[in-house]
């Protein structure tokens, strides 16, 4: 027995998870559970457990997590605020006429959703509360409207910035890493957030399109499932587009644009985005227009300039014009701050900024406590032997390096039943990930195929999280089997994009490759 007790370990915490404990406590229960029996039976030093406390400092101090709970609070605004509500309205009136308009409206408010927040949990949510009844409201079949906004929700997962891939690139980086260390290399290379980025961009685009050209021949093919909208229905004016779309979009390209740019790194960026979503929920919530568009401009303003013509006021050597920049500096930082000051009041009196700040609490909490534990059960799992037996199993695999490869994607998609992204993420991942990396897999390529895997176990019955999401907010009338029978065209339509990538790799190393 005590030659497999690391395999024992890992089946006993999914039999713990599939219980019903918390997460958190399940991994590190089992982890410190099993490293006093295998200290007890001979197998285990247990004072690896004393680099435990490295591993605590390296996440308090890791840079890159510091943005997880910045890109939660984006999302938590835009949901707590309404602006996610009004901008699908807007665009469900926009294409309502179209066949299957209402649904080519769900899926590019899903985009927008997941390139302003990465939430998918949150997401699913609002836009079946938002999204479904007005869909079934315009004679959309249940199933059909179950699957496409179930599935546009699920889009947080792989379109940046996903909170999936910033824990996917800090996991991958550490990964690429060791894999350089065992190949003898010492000046070892990373790889960052906005790599990961810049490469789950177009896969993700790739999605959306797959997604969008069913759903046209699907209204072509049975229009009775997706008809348009009652003609009686106010079609929005440009000025109403406008409002809807364009702020959401301004700070896509503004998050997005400085990491991808190089010009901010993910956290700087992701405190953009906040401050941002922060003065559209002023906006949205009745503070004066022109201060808010005042303050915003002032703000992009002397981010601009600064960059342009940094001032350094501790110098000894400035000259006038540098102090009359530097005074014009602050001029505009205290005019955002005002805009900023009021928006924040609006939000804490309409009580927007509790509840979102509840709700990244939350879940910024769930995640940080889950890569804590996780780090006990990686070194107990390590001083089993566990790393040694995934490293042979891999190399043993029939096919070489795809075979290897396609038996962790299948067997990712089945722990997607049942774990976290998280908990694969910081748990399975970096056991097998060096392996594939030292058999010649790109790590960015490999990044993103790993995320849609992640993406479609999410989706796929019985046990998909998004299903789960869906099933608490549908209408009593849509029942658990339609989800079911809902999401399975997008599943086939996500193993087609998988094997896309998959076949073409360049859709996602291009990018990253020609920005970094």
């Amino acid at each position: 027995m005590a030659e497999y007790l690391d395999l024992i370990m890992f089946a006993a915490l999914i039999v713990a998870i599939l219980l019903g404990f918390p997460v958190a406590f399940s991994i590190a229960g089992i982890g410190i559970a099993f490293a006093y029996l295998g200290w007890t039976l001979g197998v285990m030093d247990i004072s690896l457990l004393g680099a435990m406390g490295q591993r605590v400092f390296g996440l308090i101090s890791n840079q890159v997590l510091i943005a997880i709970p910045l890109f939660v609070l984006m999302g938590a605004i835009l949901e707590k605020s309404r602006i996610a509500e009004e901008l699908l309205d807007t665009m469900g009136r926009l294409f309502g006429q179209l066949r299957g308009g209402l649904g080519i409206s769900v899926v590019l408010v899903g985009a927008l959703l997941a390139a302003s927040t990465g939430i998918v949990g949150a997401t699913v949510v609002a836009m079946g509360m938002i999204a479904l009844p007005t869909m079934l409201r315009a004679g959309y079949s249940k199933s059909v409207a179950s699957g496409i906004v179930c599935t546009s929700g699920t889009l947080g997962q792989i379109i940046p910035p996903s909170t999936l891939l910033i824990i996917l690139a800090d996991v991958m980086s550490n990964a690429y890493q060791q894999a350089q260390y065992e190949q003898g290399t010492f000046s070892v290379q990373a790889l960052s957030v906005g790599q990961f980025f810049a490469a789950a961009l177009l896969p993700g685009l790739l999605l959306v399109g797959l997604y969008l050209l069913y759903i046209l021949v699907r209204g072509a093919v049975r229009p009775g499932d997706m008809p348009p909208a009652p003609s009686d229905l106010a079609k929005p004016g440009r000025a109403e587009v406008v409002r809807a779309v364009v702020p959401p979009v301004l700070l896509i390209v503004a998050v997005l644009g400085s990491i991808l740019g190089g010009i901010a790194t993910p956290t700087e960026a992701a405190s953009v985005g906040a401050v941002g979503t922060l003065l559209m929920a002023g906006y949205r919530l009745g503070v004066d227009r022109r201060l808010i568009l005042l303050g915003t401009a002032s703000l992009v303003a002397v981010g601009i300039l600064a960059g342009l013509f940094p001032v350094r006021l501790q110098r000894t050597d400035l000259n006038t014009s540098a102090y009359l920049a530097g005074a014009v500096y602050a001029v505009l930082v205290v005019i955002g701050a005002v805009a900023i000051f009021f928006a924040v009041r609006a939000s804490v009196r309409e009580r927007v900024i509790h509840d979102a700040m509840t709700s990244t609490l939350t879940m910024t909490a769930m995640i940080f406590a889950t890569i804590l534990a996780a780090g006990i059960f990686s070194l107990v799992f390590i001083g089993l032997g566990g790393e040694e037996r995934v490293a042979d199993l891999l190399a043993e695999m029939p096919g070489g390096a795809t075979g290897a490869l396609l038996f962790c994607m299948l067997f990712i998609f089945v722990l997607g039943f049942f774990l976290d992204f998280v908990e694969i993420s910081v748990i399975v991942l970096p056991l097998v990930t060096p392996s594939l990396i030292l058999m010649g897999h790109d790590p960015i390529w490999l990044g993103v195929l790993i995320a849609i895997n992640l993406q479609t176990s999410f989706l796929t019955p019985p046990f998909g999280f998004s299903l789960f999401y869906l099933r608490g907010a549908a209408p009593k009338e849509v029942a658990t089997t339609d989800i079911y029978a809902g999401v399975a065209p997008f599943i086939a339509l996500q193993a087609v994009g998988v094997l896309l990538i998959w076949t073409f790799p360049m859709i996602a190393t291009w990018l990253p490759s020609a920005i970094f």
